[in-house]
């Protein structure tokens, strides 16, 4: 993998992504499935945590 260039006059600015309790146990628990089976799940949040993460970023 290497760097991104920028255009000349562009400036590229990374936000940091902020993580809420519910989504590091979530992560917490993916990690810990797969070291233990090796396989990849998939995790869905219901709609209603989505939105009030969404307006926590905000």
């Amino acid at each position: 993998m290497g760097y991104i260039k920028e255009p000349k006059g562009i400036d590229f600015v990374v936000e940091p992504h902020v993580v809420i309790k519910e989504d590091h146990e979530i992560m917490g628990k993916i990690i810990a499935d797969y070291k233990a089976t090796g396989q990849i799940t998939r995790a869905l949040r219901a709609r209603k945590a989505r939105t009030a993460a969404k307006k926590v970023k905000r």
